[in-house]
């Protein structure tokens, strides 16, 4: 039996899935609709086949990569096309790679006008990383906004940001001087926070900078030492065991990843905190073991084995309460009283839980228009059940598309 959950009343926020259901919708409700569902039930988005018109497989499916308390949503609609070769410039010398794919990138309004604004391609360029690409309001308000994507050239002190704002209405690259050593970042995706974009290298830190400045300037903030892990450690499976978020208004990174040099302590998970946007040092906050989780009641109520399980996502509210997935589950758990205080059957539309990693949800603090008159849903529906496990996926399925520019010199 599960603990009490409150998914039958409206919230303040939503745990979006990051994949969409594709779907024909009403002509009054645009091209964007979103089944709301209290938290730990996974709220679905839907968006007309306008948006992705191709039928979603496990290579080639829409994706948000940010969601705005404002009710603006950043979508990639990636889909399959015939094999191009394609010419990338690079300062100095050009390079190849064939394209196997067209992606499109939407900027949803969720909240007012359920329309999708089709992003323009770049002239000069293209966009190389999903996971470099965020989502920040103007400051100037009145419904502007900016995406930005970091293109650093790992080897060099060189970068520029790919910006486009509604303010100007156009692509615009901006240089910036790029503070890291030459390393490999592994980009897992962007968060907005205190007028700023954060990208996120699980393995090592984030990066951060205002987009809107004249001139940005780029900060960095690595993980506390004995929490940064070797170059190439943990690629591929880090959003399985870590998250960067927001919550009570402060950037916290949720930590479960046992390193090779833990040597055998027990499992736990911890919760960080950067006390200010311009530190570079993170104070630990919350951390149990996973022992002492599994003795409480409240786990035994859930039914749930003593497995090790997969991160989801740290309550935007409340930093003491992290979310994991589990046999089918989604439960919340409140780290500093060693108790599940939530546990429901998640029903994302993809991918199946094999797959399944932090980058599948989005913590999403609504608007007051979607919280107070959305349309919230008691559970799943039988075609949610029935979109749970979609597909049989081979290795590679459901992965981040783009490329970083690699250029070590010396």
């Amino acid at each position: 039996m599960a603990p009490p959950s409150s998914s039958s009343s409206a919230s303040s926020w939503v745990i979006l899935g990051s994949i969409p259901r594709v779907s024909n919708l009403p002509a009054d409700e645009g091209d964007v609709s979103v089944a709301l569902a209290a938290p730990p039930r996974v709220s679905i988005l839907t968006v007309s086949p306008r948006v992705f018109p191709a039928r979603p497989t496990p290579h080639y499916f829409p994706f948000v990569l940010a969601a705005d308390p404002s009710g603006l949503l950043l979508l990639q609609a990636n889909q399959g096309c015939p094999a191009t070769r394609e010419v990338v410039d690079h300062p100095g010398h050009q390079s190849s790679c064939w394209k196997f794919s067209k992606p499109h990138y939407f900027v949803l309004d969720a909240a007012t006008s359920s329309s999708a604004f089709h992003l323009p391609d770049p002239s000069r360029t293209n966009i190389l990383h999903q996971a470099m690409l965020g989502l920040l309001v103007s400051p100037a308000g009145a419904g502007h906004f900016m995406v930005a994507e970091l293109r650093p050239i790992i080897g060099s002190d060189k970068a520029d940001l790919l910006c486009f704002s509604t303010e100007v209405g156009e692509w615009v690259e901006k240089p910036v001087h790029y503070p890291l050593p030459p390393r490999p970042l592994a980009p897992i995706g962007v968060v907005s926070h205190h007028g700023r974009l954060w990208w996120v290298d699980l393995s090592w830190g984030v990066i951060h900078c205002d987009p809107f400045a004249d001139h940005p300037v780029l900060g960095f903030v690595p993980f506390p030492p004995d929490r940064v892990l070797e170059c190439r450690e943990g690629w591929g499976v880090s959003d399985n065991y870590r998250c960067v978020g927001v919550s009570g208004g402060k950037l916290r990174f949720v930590d479960t990843f046992m390193s090779r040099r833990a040597g055998g302590g027990a499992p736990t998970v911890s919760v960080w905190t950067l006390a200010d946007p311009d530190s570079n040092l993170w104070a630990l906050e919350h951390e149990a073991t996973f022992a002492d989780i599994w003795a409480d009641d409240s786990y035994k109520a859930t039914g749930l084995s003593r497995k090790i399980p997969t991160l989801a996502t740290i309550h935007p509210n409340n930093p003491a309460v992290v979310y994991f997935f589990l046999e089918e589950h989604l439960f919340g758990v409140d780290v500093r009283a060693r108790k599940i205080v939530e546990c429901e059957i998640y029903g994302l539309v993809a991918p199946p839980s094999l797959c399944i990693a932090s980058r599948f949800v989005r913590p999403w603090v609504l608007p007051r228009a979607l919280s107070s008159a959305g349309n919230w849903s008691n559970g799943l529906s039988p075609a949610e059940s029935a979109n749970a496990r979609p597909y049989q996926p081979s290795p590679g399925d459901y992965h981040l598309v783009g490329e970083s520019r690699q250029t070590f010199i010396g």
